[in-house]
């Protein structure tokens, strides 16, 4: 459905697109905007206020600026994962990306990259903004540039099954929520951790270095064609963002285990206070329904 605002918001997109050589950016750069917008909503407003709502322990008894912060975070990455991983995997059939896994396009592909743009944009300003790892800034900034060199159209073959890496995600934050909740060291958690980690080792590790194999087969073929630069770019950022996904499955895996005890089974739960009780595999923090 068309709004009011997209002709105007493609005129702005015309500069810009002329000017980094990118002229399938102009026709999705409304869908782009709308969904920063929508993610910086969620962020700023509507997390915040739903969050003390249905969490009034678990949310009300974050104090500082950065812990309340990471929860909203946490929602807006839920909420990317579910609009952009269907969206993603509509453009798994296309035969048009299959036949030119670099210069091919299709616009199905146009909408999930403009999510995901949207969405890398929001991440790489919160990461500047509210800094706290120069990992993350690094992640969001390296997606971001990569994600918008698509409409060139570049890699669209490879872009969204990229972002089937988001995969992973919903599993993180129901770890980091069984945290701020008071399951940490539940079966809960230990069952999702289990989840968690068997989910990142397939699709960003497994998956992702196949993925990248395949990717630079299709760069190195396509050398003659491409500026240095590029190249550069693309093997180097995609090398970035896989050296992170190592560090950081290491790094959950130490965090995971540190939840339990020295057999690795599960620990008691700790429900906050005024919690409903509940089983450990249902738990219903903050009275809240789930």
């Amino acid at each position: 459905m068309a709004l009011p605002t997209d002709e105007p918001l493609r005129a702005i997109a015309q500069p810009l697109a002329r000017l980094l050589r990118l002229p399938h950016l102009p026709d999705h750069f409304p869908l782009l905007v709308y969904a920063f917008l929508l993610f910086t909503s969620v962020h700023l407003l509507i997390s915040p206020v739903l969050s003390a709502r249905l969490f009034p322990v678990s949310y009300g008894k974050l104090r500082s600026r950065r812990a309340i912060n990471q929860w909203n975070i946490q929602v807006v990455s839920l909420l990317h994962v579910f609009i952009v991983l269907p969206l993603a995997f509509t453009c798994f059939g296309s035969e048009t990306l299959k036949a030119d896994k670099l210069w091919g396009w299709d616009d199905r592909v146009g909408r999930t990259v403009a999510v995901a743009c949207g969405y890398f944009l929001w991440d790489t300003l919160d990461a500047i903004i509210n800094f706290d790892d120069m990992g993350f800034l690094i992640h969001g900034a390296s997606c971001l540039t990569l994600y918008m060199m698509t409409f060139r159209p570049f890699l669209g073959y490879y872009a969204p099954r990229f972002l089937t890496w988001e995969l992973s995600t919903i599993f993180l934050n129901i770890h980091r929520f069984l945290d701020k909740t008071g399951y940490t060291g539940s079966t809960a958690q230990w069952l999702n951790g289990v989840v968690l980690l068997s989910t990142f080792f397939s699709v960003r590790i497994v998956y992702g270095w196949y993925l990248t194999l395949e990717f630079m087969h299709s760069l190195y073929a396509a050398r003659a064609e491409l500026n240095a630069f590029y190249l550069l770019a693309f093997a180097l950022g995609n090398l970035t963002l896989n050296a992170l996904n190592l560090t950081w499955f290491y790094k959950m895996i130490f965090a995971i285990r540190k939840r339990f005890d020295a057999e690795g089974k599960p620990l008691t739960a700790t429900a906050p206070a005024d919690a409903t009780p509940a089983p450990a595999l249902a738990p219903a923090a903050n009275g809240a329904a789930h």
